[in-house]
């Protein structure tokens, strides 16, 4: 007899206690979630499991050939090109924008998804904007999802933390027959394989692994920097007036070094939890052992720093990012 776990969707065994699944075999039988799941709920303990990509690879493009509604998630944070892998899809894809409540109230989503409408090429049916923490749009993404889905089967697809396993608990507590919740964590690969929720009589859900992105700073980072790093409440901006050979240091994370001549305007878009420092770049020298990327920017564009921070730049500028080696640090228009 075999048995998934309810929180990550990997099937239980009895061998390994490193492999996916793992339980004591004198718990099968009244179980619902493996021993790791269970740490993570119960105590906050997050382990690295030992999964094959090849897995994952498996499990979406399978995906990639059904016919069924597909909810891609991206939380607002990591808009960039790997949205078009959406258009890899045979079947109507709905773009879900999540962690809405993060960015400032000011911010307005009609020009959000005219940012998205106008840089980035995408064959979706729809798009939304949530909130799980705040139940934002939930409503209205249930019924988005009434009107489009094909059968009784949707699927839910996006990168590592961005939120599919916390939406999906969300409308387990608003619509759903039966109160099994499933396991979420800020680490990346906590959902394992697919899992089936039974919402109503005409909707199951099914979670998908997380796409883990190695280039990302979260899938860099200790456990208690994750933590940290991910912000968890409206974000304040930070702007700082910038002179010539003026740095910022993002805590022990980043450095940006400002290399024009004329002033500038830098606004950061990151965790309320991480010290930024403004220094004199000649004479601190501190982060500059790390990865260098270089920019000559037109005006009004953002530089990002994959799973860190935004920074949205004023004026045409010259500037140095210092991160870690496999952190994608890419330029792209003003979000904001």
């Amino acid at each position: 007899m075999t048995k998934k776990c309810l929180g990550c969707g990997a099937y239980f065994q009895f061998y390994n206690q490193d492999k996916p699944g793992f339980i004591e075999e004198e718990h099968f039988d009244k179980a619902s979630v493996c021993k790791r799941c269970f740490r993570i709920k119960n105590y906050g303990e997050y382990k690295v499991v030992d999964k094959d990509i090849k897995d994952y690879e498996k499990i979406f493009d399978e995906i990639k050939k059904k016919n069924e509604l597909i909810l891609f998630l991206c939380d607002i944070f990591t808009l960039d090109e790997t949205l078009n892998c959406i258009n890899n899809f045979k079947s109507e894809v709905i773009l879900v924008i999540t962690k809405k409540d993060l960015l400032p109230k000011s911010v307005k989503e009609y020009k959000l998804l005219n940012y998205i409408k106008n840089n980035y090429n995408l064959k979706i049916k729809d798009v939304i904007f949530v909130s799980s923490n705040k139940n934002y749009n939930i409503d209205a993404l249930m019924n988005l999802i009434g009107r489009s889905k094909k059968s009784n089967k949707v699927y839910l697809v996006g990168n590592t933390n961005a939120g599919k396993s916390t939406l999906i608990n969300v409308l387990i507590k608003s619509y759903g027959k039966e109160k099994s919740y499933i396991t979420t964590s800020c680490l990346p690969a906590t959902t394992l394989d697919l899992i089936e929720i039974k919402l109503t009589d005409d909707l199951t859900l099914i979670d998908t692994p997380g796409l883990v992105s190695n280039d990302n700073y979260l899938t860099n980072l200790t456990p208690s920097d994750v933590k940290k790093v991910m912000p968890k409440t409206e974000i304040k901006p930070r702007t700082y007036q910038m002179k010539p050979n003026q740095s910022l240091l993002v805590g022990d994370y980043a450095r940006i070094d400002y290399l024009s001549e004329d002033k500038n305007s830098f606004t950061l878009y990151l965790s309320n939890e991480i010290k930024v420092d403004r220094i004199n770049l000649n004479t601190n020298d501190k982060l500059r052992d790390l990865k260098l990327t270089s920019f000559d920017l037109d005006d009004r564009k953002d530089i990002v720093i994959n799973g860190l921070l935004f920074c949205k730049i004023t004026g045409k500028a010259k500037v140095n990012v210092y991160t870690k080696d496999n952190v994608k640090v890419f330029e792209r228009n003003n979000l904001i």
